[in-house]
């Protein structure tokens, strides 16, 4: 699949950052960021109760307020939906905890600016131990098990789907039916696999990740109903798949495929 973003003289880089009570990280966060690198940064505050909004407008972003807590999932689609009306090519989202190296983002956009790829995934199992680096070892098997099993149903052979650093070219996000998918964390995979149905591909780059007291990290309970939330997603998938249950968030095509009526 070509990428229409690909290929451009000039890419217009918009860094979304989704951002739920981020006050503690969001200012270090921003200021590793390589600005020679990014046209703008977009930040959606997901209903916060302390300084994340007073920090982003000191740090002078973009921001949107969303007037309650929507999500994980409801904070991306704002976050997108703005990006494609600022004009963006290419979209990089970035958790504002500090957890992923803002400093890699010119390899996170290097391979869709090279027409190599449409969405990049950044790894943290493709550098060093993550065990060592911090990740909870039951974090650890069920991020396993979950990517062997969401690659044995796509298909594919990545090394992890749940990170939260990845870019996506205008494209994808135009023909992605993000603003049907949950407002939850679940939401991450789901357009992964509706990028993986449209036929979109998907590189990966290795990325080190942080794990410290003031990084977001889901609980154990709120890992397990992840978990099977994407079970449940891959079900789903499957049935559609298999034309036995339609499902409306995989009805969709290529744009550029559509035929006139």
């Amino acid at each position: 699949m070509t990428t229409q973003a690909r290929g451009k003289a000039a890419c217009k880089v918009v860094v979304v950052m989704p951002a739920y009570n981020a006050a503690k990280t969001l200012r270090i966060t921003y200021d590793a960021i390589p600005k020679e690198n990014v046209d703008q940064v977009i930040l959606v505050d997901d209903g916060s109760s302390d300084d994340t909004l007073k920090i982003a407008k000191e740090l002078k972003l973009e921001v949107f307020v969303h007037a309650r807590n929507f999500g994980y999932g409801g904070n991306q689609k704002t976050c997108y939906t703005e990006a494609l009306k600022a004009g963006a090519d290419i979209i990089v989202m970035l958790h504002p905890d500090y957890q992923y190296d803002p400093t890699l983002l010119p390899n996170l956009i290097a391979p869709i600016k090279a027409g190599e790829t449409d969405v990049v995934l950044g790894s943290r199992f493709l550098r060093g131990d993550v065990m060592r680096q911090g990740m909870p070892w039951w974090k650890f098997l069920g991020n396993r098990f979950l990517t062997w099993l969401e690659n044995y149903v796509l298909g594919l052979n990545l090394a992890e789907y749940h990170t939260g650093y990845r870019a996506f070219s205008r494209t994808v996000l135009e023909e992605v039916p993000f603003l049907l998918n949950s407002d939850k964390f679940v939401f991450d995979q789901e357009m992964l696999v509706q990028a993986v149905h449209l036929g979109f591909s998907i590189k990966e780059v290795p990325v080190p990740t942080r794990y410290f007291p003031e990084a977001s990290s889901a609980s154990f309970r709120a890992s397990v109903r992840y978990g099977l939330s994407i079970v449940a997603l891959l079900a789903r998938y499957m049935l559609h798949r298999w034309a036995l249950v339609d499902q409306k968030q995989f009805q969709c095509f290529p744009a550029r495929y559509k035929r006139a009526d």
